[in-house]
């Protein structure tokens, strides 16, 4: 059974600290679909993009992943996003936006691809989101959404129909707070699992994510970086990691969904080494493995009574 994941495939011209590129491949789906795929072999795509981004999908095709889901407009340009990044790397502003293809973005469903188990809902107008789901003829097992604090400002009622149909929300603790109303965020995820979802992660940047559900917390750490060269798309790989474990073990419960944090963690991790895709795009099993290691080193330890 596939795993399918929606979103953006684009270019970004990225400035931080560390430097600046010229347009670089980027984009929600190829962030966490290079991550999916270190973790699970069946993994498809659905996006749109422009007739300038043929080598690209060749790149994804050698990475083992499903591409008949992207639709290619011959005649039009590709979501192109740049942005300058603040010293601390926390936040940035935002230089250029250009939706292009992106503006008419219409999901469209391969029958090779309605066999999906596992649906990631990458960061889109919950319009859309709700369409994959619409035009899906058989529920996934498993339903995993990211938004952001601009849907919220723009289309909360949209975006609170699509929560009754997700088994897990990623957001951040600012959306948190903003999508509860609520400032603790224990009591946020209270609020917000009780909209819809199952199971909710917080993500809290260089301070780790917590997840809520079942009954249960759990706090999971990050791994202090000497260096992040740029953190664009960390989020998306985190998103991917984290479906590709769930998909690899195949079965949904509290333990699994704390591992599939760690190594949705892990892999976001590797992706800040370097600019864009770069370094997602040659990891080892070996590198990934000694990461993992790391992570579980970080929070282990013994008390004796």
């Amino acid at each position: 059974m596939s795993l399918v994941i929606v979103g953006t495939a684009a270019f970004d011209a990225i400035e931080t600290p560390f430097g600046k590129t010229d347009k670089i491949l980027g984009g929600a789906v190829v962030y966490a679909g290079l991550s999916a795929s270190y973790l699970y072999n069946d993994v498809k795509l659905i996006s749109v993009v422009g007739g300038d981004f043929d080598d690209n999908l060749d790149l994804l095709k050698s990475k083992n992943l499903d591409v008949s889901g992207i639709e290619v407009e011959r005649e039009g340009k590709s979501f192109f996003w740049s942005g300058r990044y603040h010293t601390d790397m926390n936040s940035r502003d935002t230089l250029a936006t250009d939706l292009n293809v992106l503006a008419d973005f219409d999901p469209k469903i391969p029958e090779s691809y309605q066999d999906c188990e596992y649906l990631l809902l990458g960061n889109l107008t919950p319009i859309i989101q709700l369409t994959v789901l619409d035009r899906l003829k058989h529920t996934p097992k498993l339903v995993v959404l990211d938004t952001m604090n601009y849907w919220m400002d723009i289309a909360m009622d949209d975006l609170k129909v699509v929560l009754q149909r997700v088994d897990v929300l990623t957001i951040n603790d600012s959306e948190a707070r903003q999508l509860s109303g609520e400032y603790s965020l224990v009591k946020a995820a209270n609020k917000i699992l009780g909209m819809g979802p199952r199971y909710l992660i917080i993500k809290k940047g260089e301070h780790g994510s917590l997840l809520f559900g079942d009954g249960q917390v759990f706090s999971a750490p990050a791994l202090p970086l000497a260096d992040v060269f740029d953190p664009t798309g960390a989020g998306d790989t985190f998103a991917g990691g984290f479906i590709g474990y769930l998909a690899k073990v195949g079965s949904i419960n509290f333990a699994n969904i704390k591992n599939a944090i760690i190594y949705g963690a892990a892999l976001a991790s590797f992706c800040v080494e370097a600019f864009g895709t770069e370094r997602l795009q040659n990891l080892t099993d070996l590198e990934i493995t000694n990461r993992i290691k790391e992570f579980v080193n970080l929070a282990r330890f013994d008390i004796s009574e």
